[in-house]
């Protein structure tokens, strides 16, 4: 008996909690939904008059055999973007694997400053890093469940947020299945990487891609026929991020090992 008041209980208080969002998302200001036709209509590059978005299609490669932890990607992202301190729009994650294949992850600050001595007792046989940020998806659950339209999908398939129209819901983070977005502290507005989307629309690389030492970050346009990345996605075998999630995502990994998820 007690159990079933237990049960009841918890019922109550989950109704209660429930209510209190729905109240919640009532009372923010209302700002009209886009239509999903008119999306790709939604801010675009400045200081760039001959950019056509028409004739590109981005995509990101990483190749985690090469990443070396080093974290230059991240503070370079830092600085690009004013990404506000605690936050990134791109992170990089030690992964070590015991002989028993137990596995140990971390990412100390980000993966911005050096990693810390492994585990005192923990016999490792293998350890790597792989990078991660936003996977640029485009099976996007950010899109879907933002209630206002500031989360959209340009031609280039970019993934994007207009912070004019954001309320900071915080629907979309809840919502993606990678970590890679937030609310900033100061605007109140959802943040996430966007490939540095004001670089490569005057012909730029991303500032973690440009900043890596080893090269294992690559950004392409799969629209060229001479691209490294569209090549590499052709005819190397090629990994994603949590398939199962069917997000289809436009970031690529090369030697993703099985207990990355």
């Amino acid at each position: 008996m007690e159990c079933k008041k237990m049960e009841r209980r918890d019922f109550i208080k989950k109704g209660c909690e429930l209510a209190a969002a729905t109240l919640f998302v009532g009372l923010l200001p209302f700002k009209k939904a886009i239509p999903a036709e008119e999306t790709t209509k939604l801010p675009r590059p400045k200081g760039n008059e001959n950019y056509n978005w028409e004739e590109h299609l981005y995509a990101y490669v990483i190749d985690t055999t090469k990443c070396i932890g080093c974290g230059m990607c991240v503070e370079a992202c830092r600085k690009e973007n004013n990404v506000p301190e605690g936050f990134f729009r791109t992170w990089v994650e030690r992964y070590e694997v015991s002989e028993r294949g137990e596995v140990e992850v971390d990412s100390p600050k980000g993966g911005q400053e050096s990693f810390g001595p492994i585990l005192p007792g923990f016999n490792v046989s293998k350890g790597y890093f792989v990078p991660k940020m936003c996977n640029h998806c485009s099976n996007t659950p950010c899109i879907q469940v933002c209630p206002v339209g500031a989360s959209y999908k340009t031609e280039e398939g970019v993934v994007l947020v207009d912070d004019k129209r954001c309320i900071g819901c915080g629907y979309c983070v809840q919502a993606c299945p990678y970590g890679s977005r937030f609310i900033n502290p100061i605007t109140k507005t959802a943040e996430k990487c966007t490939w540095c989307y004001h670089r490569i629309t005057k012909g730029l690389p991303p500032a973690c891609v440009q900043a890596c030492p080893v090269g294992a970050r690559m950004f392409g346009d799969v629209k060229k026929e001479e691209d490294p990345v569209r090549k590499i996605i052709a005819t190397e075998r090629l990994a994603v991020l949590q398939p199962e999630k069917l997000t289809k995502p436009s970031c690529f990994y090369l030697g993703l090992d099985k207990e990355v998820r």
